[in-house]
């Protein structure tokens, strides 16, 4: 994981600090401050979390409060250093050199320090970090992690602490802090927005480039004013369609513009950063989701993000890769990642592969004031972090009415989701929301309805015919719950089956350990069971898409197309053929080009 690790917005000078860190546990904790933790009896790799095997610690058991210790040598110089960690799971405290330099709650979303002025002259540092992370807590986001002590049903092991990319980045004082690049393509141009840190100080000029290739779309120069710019580049109509598609981003041409940032005062150079963006646009009209202005049919699977010796840390950057190229390999166009904030590796993949991608915030599972608090929070760095990535085309906040467990009857329910919908569409208005995906709707661009009826005759009877959808919002009910709540205009909303199937497939031997929703006792069995039940969500008209669960097996839920080590349960040109179904031509498959060069693995600073 020593790769660069925000790769969306890079620098050239960082340093990765993942690898071995002193590390103690404090169960009782009792420990306030780094001073008093006198021993450290183990030894963790970071990123991965101490439950994990990886982690070398492999420690399933509770623990609310643990210490990390790390030294590394960089000298003190000219410019900032900037403290980056990707994920600490659920609250962090640091320090540098005995020095205590801020906190973070969250255990999803990146945070930084600048710890220029806490540096040691002499060049040795040592940073310490305390995570505390109630394993019980069912009123912060967790997601997919079991507040039981042994994983049951759907949720799987914790995660404690650290578990994405710490890093050191090197910037002058006056530096691009954030970049927001936002394509229109109805006018065709890229919104730019930059925000500068440091002095405000007379003179700034930010230099943008964007290049296709070797063909350069723009390459213009603006004053800074009050440490921002806020501009929209035109770029030139090429007018006829096929010049046109040339520059949109699809899964099947997933074209990226990359964009160059040079911030100069009075000639001097000041910062270098390089990022990119794509044209492309995410809507609904109608019953169709529309892909850069013209219908395309989502083909979805359910992807949990876990892997057996690493648990939420991919093993590797290229195990994402991996995992992009296995989905599109089995006749996919997108992922729908399931309560999982995925490391931002992913998100560039996606886009460099071409992936639609629904990005869904890890579920509280108790309604209280402190609940809705921190998911509000949590969501909107959630949105501040990704929300450059082409490949993102849905935002959905909340699942199967988990942390609005009353959503049909409590009005206050109901005002969170829709005040988290709004709030998403008011953070970035380019993308549609789900504001609750399951049923139980109550704000939303899109009804998802999950339905896991393993008979394909039955859902053909239910969804096939236009006159019957509106009996079937109003009275089916899967999972015993309402399909929307009373009062909420709905019968004009496109409709998708986001989860479905969950056909469970695994050796004779392990089938009493696994849960899924139905079962296959051989490999023939699952493929032919996963065959008709394709074909049928094929032929229903009425959907513009669906959602496959899921991708991989997930420890005790063993409803994976591919095994836990990520192995096709049957062959992938017939799973390929399957997933396509009659609807070949509604968002068809082709190779993706060679992904943009990225920097070296990492240097010195």
């Amino acid at each position: 994981m020593n790769s660069y690790p925000r790769k969306n917005f890079q620098r050239s000078n960082w340093m990765s600090l993942n690898g071995s860190w002193s590390f103690a546990f404090d169960d009782k904790q009792e420990h306030l401050h780094p001073d008093t933790v006198t021993k450290w009896p183990l030894t963790i790799m970071v990123p991965f979390a101490p439950e994990t095997k990886a982690s070398g610690i492999e420690d399933t058991n509770y623990h609310p409060r643990c210490w990390y210790r790390r030294s590394f040598s960089l000298q003190k110089g000219s410019k900032r250093v900037i403290l980056h960690f990707g994920a600490v799971d659920y609250e962090a405290k640091v320090w540098v050199n005995s020095q205590f330099i801020g906190s973070h709650e969250g255990g999803h979303t990146p945070f930084s320090f600048d710890i220029t002025d806490v540096m040691s002259e002499s060049g040795e540092q040592i940073v310490i970090v305390c995570a505390d992370d109630d394993p019980l807590d069912l009123a912060k986001p967790r997601g997919k992690q079991d507040w039981q002590k042994d994983p049951h049903s759907i949720w799987y092991p914790r995660t404690t602490g650290i578990w994405q990319t710490v890093w050191l980045e090197e910037v002058s004082e006056i530096h691009i802090k954030k970049l927001r690049l936002a394509p229109l393509i109805e006018r065709w141009e890229v919104g730019v927005e930059a925000f500068i840190a440091g002095p405000n100080i007379k003179g700034l000029q930010l230099r943008c480039l964007m290049k296709v290739g070797e063909t350069v779309l723009a390459c213009d120069t603006y004053e800074v004013v009050h440490n921002e710019v806020h501009r929209r580049i035109a770029l030139s109509d090429p007018g006829i369609e096929d010049y046109r598609n040339e520059l949109l981003w699809s899964p099947e041409k997933p074209t990226l513009i990359n964009v160059e940032l040079e911030l100069w005062h009075n000639e001097i150079l000041l910062d270098q950063a390089s990022s990119y963006t794509a044209l492309r646009s995410a809507t609904f009209h109608a019953d169709r989701f529309l892909l850069n202005g013209r219908p395309y049919y989502m083909r979805l699977l359910l992807d949990q993000g876990y892997w057996p010796d690493t648990f939420m840390t991919p093993p590797n950057s290229d195990a994402l890769k991996k995992d992009i190229e296995l989905v599109k390999a089995a006749g996919f166009n997108g992922v729908r990642k399931h309560q999982k904030i995925e490391d931002p590796d992913f998100y560039y993949w996606a886009d460099v592969l071409g992936l639609l991608v629904w990005e869904e915030m890890p579920s509280a599972y108790r309604f209280t004031h402190e609940s809705v608090e921190r998911i509000l929070k949590e969501w909107t760095e959630v949105i501040d972090r990704d929300i450059n990535h082409p490949s993102i085309v849905m935002w959905v906040p909340f699942n199967e009415s988990w942390g609005v467990p009353d959503l049909a009857e409590k009005e206050s329910h109901q005002h969170c989701v829709q005040a988290l919908y709004h709030i998403t569409k008011t953070l970035d208005p380019t993308r549609p929301c789900i504001g609750n995906d399951g049923w139980e709707s109550t704000a939303t661009d899109l009804l998802g309805i999950h339905d896991y009826d393993d008979q394909p005759d039955r859902l053909i009877k239910k969804y096939t015919t236009h006159q019957n959808i509106g009996d079937v919002l109003t009275k089916y009910r899967p999972g015993g719950r309402v399909l929307a709540i009373e009062g909420y205009e709905h019968g004009t909303k496109p409709v998708m089956i986001t989860e479905f199937g969950g056909i469970t497939f695994v050796d004779p031997s392990e089938r009493s350990k696994v849960w899924g929703y139905s079962s296959a006792g051989t490999s023939k069995e699952f493929r032919d069971r996963y065959e008709k039940l394709m074909d049928a969500i094929n032929r229903i008209d009425i959907f513009c898409g669906f959602c496959y669960t899921q991708f991989t097996d997930t420890f005790q839920e063993a409803n994976g197309l591919f095994t836990a080590d990520r192995k096709p349960k049957f062959s992938i040109n017939a799973m390929t053929r399957a997933t396509r179904g009659a609807g070949i031509g509604r968002g068809e498959l082709t190779s993706a080009p060679q992904p943009p060069p990225l920097p070296p693995p990492e240097m010195e600073i």
